[in-house]
């Protein structure tokens, strides 16, 4: 229940400084982006796995939260729209990222046997397609509920509920694939 009770006051505090914001206030604005920095620093980090492009991710997305900020017409909603803008900016990063690099393939002679080895939780997410990772992160890391990455994803609760089945799946079967 306490936790509860502390995520409700979490939220609260996060509509008040959203309010204030809109009607202009400066401070609000700093308080928003020292409770926020930091989270969606991270979730940039853990969708790209690179620091600089995480910081970058995020720098731009506060300029889209701060400049769509007045037409956010429920403060309720800020914690999903905040993330729905970063997974944007993280989309456009990897798109930019991917058309910049060539694609090293690496050669396997057919006398080396694959080697078993250990893989962490993050190398298996690293290998899911970019959808599957972001619902993953979003439920798991992020704590989003159903809802709130339904509105973060602009889809339907029913089609959040599908894609978080077919994405666990895919990583069980990743991680089995590792361990066989």
């Amino acid at each position: 229940m306490i936790g509860k009770v502390d995520s409700s006051v979490e939220q609260l505090i996060d509509e008040i400084l959203v309010m204030d914001c809109q009607s202009g206030r400066v401070k609000a604005l700093d308080m928003l982006v020292s409770r926020w920095q930091k989270r969606l620093r991270h979730y940039a980090f853990n969708l790209t796995g690179d620091s600089e492009a995480a910081w970058d991710i995020t720098q731009e997305s506060w300029l889209g939260i701060i400049k769509g900020l007045r037409k956010l017409h429920d403060p309720a909603n800020f914690k999903a729209w905040a993330y729905r803008i970063t997974t944007n900016k993280a989309i456009d990063w990897t798109k930019k990222s991917r058309a910049a690099r060539q694609v090293c393939i690496e050669e396997v002679s057919g006398r080396q046997q694959k080697e078993k080895r250990q893989i962490g939780l993050k190398e298996l997410l690293e290998k899911l397609e970019f959808k599957k990772r972001l619902i993953l992160i979003l439920y798991y890391f992020e704590n989003l509920n159903i809802a709130e990455i339904s509105v973060a994803m602009k889809i339907p609760k029913g089609t959040v509920k599908s894609r978080l089945y077919s994405a666990r799946n895919k990583l069980k079967e990743l991680y089995e694939n590792e361990y066989e």
